[in-house]
């Protein structure tokens, strides 16, 4: 799966994790592998120019969505495999979901991933115009972001276990000298 991130947004941000939670993501929502997503950071005025041209209202927002291909979570048992597609593009603007996390009491990395989650899910065609759909949505989207974080505190345990290890099996090829 591809996924690529171009930050034009001024705003420093860990693209890995970026990369990371849109992955897990696509990857629970079963899209098919071969699925490609773009990723556009931008500031404010870039954000504010789209939310106009696309959405109709004035101001920046956190994140838009461009779907390109109609995919669906999971696909019907009956229909053919399908092949590599691209899920669209996701646009996050970093300073406006600064203000949001502050205000949230959590950190940016937290909420550029809950955006990403969110993004994600609407380009497989999850939307909250609707009160029952409202709570589809952000009921998964929390979900999925929770497992998320699971899985990378889970690594990371790893990682420390595997370095402790490798330490302490260096330390014992000292009792094999004479």
């Amino acid at each position: 799966m591809t996924v690529e991130v171009s930050n034009e947004s001024g705003i420093d941000v860990s693209e890995d994790e970026l990369i990371s939670v849109a992955r897990f993501v696509i990857s629970k929502m079963d899209v098919n592998p071969a699925a490609e997503l773009s990723m556009v950071l931008v500031d404010q005025s870039a954000m504010a120019d789209l939310h106009m041209r696309w959405m109709d209202l004035p101001g920046p927002t956190d994140v838009m969505s461009f779907p390109m291909d109609e995919l669906e979570p999971g696909g019907r048992p009956d229909a053919p495999e399908p092949g590599p597609s691209m899920l669209g593009d996701i646009v996050l603007c970093p300073e406006f979901a600064a203000n949001q996390a502050e205000a949230a009491g959590h950190s940016l990395g937290h909420e550029l991933a809950l955006l990403t989650v969110h993004g994600v899910l609407h380009l497989l065609g999850y939307d909250h115009a609707e009160p029952d759909e409202e709570k589809e949505m952000f009921d998964l989207q929390r979900q999925l972001l929770e497992e998320w974080v699971a899985d990378q505190v889970h690594a990371y345990h790893e990682d420390r276990q595997t370095e402790k290890d490798r330490r302490l099996l260096d330390k014992s090829r000292y009792f094999d000298e004479p």
